[in-house]
């Protein structure tokens, strides 16, 4: 963990009705100081939405070196690429190149992310999937936040039903390619 970084502590059920996982998971989640909470929210969403076996956080802002949440299989390749927020064309053509999937997940308008990326030369663009929530469902997810964190994640129809800290929300989840 990065000097400085708040550990939040996440107590999941995660009810995915649409990829049949369903999962009740423990994670200390640690905050960087640079690091927004809407961030960190997004990076959470990711996780759960892509849950799978292998997946992990990754040591996230404070490396270049990988993105915020990855999969690897039980050789320790990556088999999944999943960045946050807007991250640079250069880490999505690398990504692309070194996992069978890559993707990402964005608090920001999802036009203007990718208008960042499209004259870029990114590998493979057509195969990778940019989502999105609803305008201000993250930010609201953000600001409910405490340092012990209770969660309901379901997910049916493309459509997430968050309950954190006994307050309910919920967002569409908007995906497009991005070739």
């Amino acid at each position: 963990m990065a000097a400085g970084a708040t550990v939040h502590t996440f107590d999941i059920t995660l009810a995915d009705v649409d990829r049949g996982v369903y999962e009740d998971l423990s994670l200390r989640v640690a905050r960087h100081p640079s690091e927004t909470a809407a961030f960190m929210m997004t990076r959470l969403f990711a996780f759960c939405l892509e849950h799978e076996d292998g997946i992990t956080f990754s040591e996230g802002i404070s490396t270049t070196e990988e993105p915020a949440v990855l999969v690897r299989d039980l050789t320790g390749l990556v088999t999944a690429w999943i960045e946050v927020g807007q991250p640079e064309a250069e880490r999505l053509h690398r990504g692309s190149r070194l996992a069978s999937r890559t993707a990402v997940y964005t608090q920001h308008d999802p036009a203007k992310v990718l208008a960042r990326w499209e004259s870029k030369k990114i590998h493979q663009r057509e195969r990778i999937l940019l989502h999105s929530f609803d305008p201000g469902f993250v930010e609201a997810a953000a600001a409910l936040l405490e340092r012990r964190n209770a969660l309901t994640v379901s997910i049916t129809e493309r459509h997430l039903y968050l309950e954190l800290n006994g307050s309910s929300l919920d967002s569409a989840i908007h995906t497009v390619p991005l070739g």
